[in-house]
């Protein structure tokens, strides 16, 4: 097999630098989620920057899994008595949608597979067997997962459910609400590579991210420019997380719930991109990342209002892309 080096996508929002009279912007940086978060807002004299960081500290208070005390690590280790909060109730609500859409490949009950693979709070890092796997696999599926009065009831006590594939999506949509709620109808919210924009920035111009091509290391070729006005993207790919065992073989963070391993399919990257909100794109990415390519094209024609940019190995593994993204978006 050639070897290739696939350049991480370069994701750089151009915001504008000359100012206009009687416009204040206000731009936000900090730390969350385990990465980095980049807010951008237009016209307001108001720093919001205590109130959003509380909102991350509830988001965090719900569905980390990484915090020992919230309310998904209780639930994980099978405490029955956890009220789930309005938070914690939306995304199980959305999960259930993008799970029944995907067929199942968005699925957050491939957290123990996350955790044996070495890819969550556990960081076990074992080399599962096939038997492993499917020991493992009996604990997985949605559909084994409920909400009855507020509660989360599973099917199987030691069924772990794992929403950091959905979580930094949710997180910008927690923030963007809040924007929305103080009238502020123009701004960007960036956290790991994941954005939500929305109305426009300086001089009434787009939101726009440029998406480095992949295939070329000058940072000046752009794959493609990507207006983010009104719309939500999110991004996945096993070129930076993934780890090797001591028998060479590589284990990527994408764990395929229809198969339980954590192994490369022929798409290395994608970028979603919709009018939706970015928990919604983020599913679909790493829903997307297990489904490979010609699955992932089918979907797409069926759901035209989610647009994508693939990057793969076709048949005679050479870098290949595909889209079906429209600049007029």
């Amino acid at each position: 097999m050639k070897r290739f080096f696939l350049a991480v996508f370069l994701l750089t929002v151009f915001f504008a630098c000359e100012s206009q009279p009687k416009q204040t912007n206000l731009t936000l940086t900090g730390s969350v989620f385990g990465t980095t978060y980049k807010i951008v807002c237009q016209n307001t004299t108001v720093n919001y920057q205590k109130s959003i960081d509380s909102l991350f500290y509830l988001v965090n208070k719900s569905i980390s899994t990484y915090l020992p005390s919230s309310d998904i690590s209780l639930i994980n280790k099978g405490d029955t008595s956890v009220v789930a909060d309005a938070i914690l109730l939306e995304l199980m609500k959305k999960t259930k949608e993008i799970y029944t859409k995907t067929d199942g490949y968005f699925d957050p009950t491939v957290g123990n597979l996350v955790n044996a693979w070495g890819f969550g709070p556990k960081n076990e890092k074992r080399n599962l067997d096939t038997l492993e796997v499917q020991k493992q696999m009996e604990l997985v599926g949605f559909d084994k997962v409920q909400v009855i009065n507020q509660k989360i009831i599973k099917k199987d006590p030691a069924i772990y459910l794992d929403f950091n594939s959905i979580g930094k999506g949710f997180g910008i949509d927690v923030v963007a609400r809040f924007l929305e709620q103080k009238k502020i109808e123009n701004y960007m919210i960036e956290i790991g590579g994941e954005i939500r924009a929305k109305g426009v920035k300086n001089k009434n111009k787009p939101w726009r991210i440029q998406l480095q091509n992949p295939v070329v290391t000058d940072v000046n070729d752009a794959f493609t420019i990507i207006n983010l006005s009104n719309n939500s993207m999110a991004t996945s790919g096993n070129y930076r997380k993934f780890r090797i065992a001591e028998n060479g073989q590589k284990y990527v963070h994408t764990i395929n719930p229809k198969t339980g391993f954590a192994t490369e399919s022929n798409l290395l990257s994608v970028s979603v991109i919709a009018a939706l909100d970015c928990a919604d794109v983020d599913a679909y990415a790493t829903a997307f990342m297990a489904m490979g390519v010609e699955k992932t094209k089918k979907f797409l024609l069926e759901h035209t209002e989610i647009k994508a940019i693939l990057i793969y190995l076709d048949a005679q593994q050479n870098l290949a892309s595909f889209s079906n993204y429209d600049e007029g978006l």
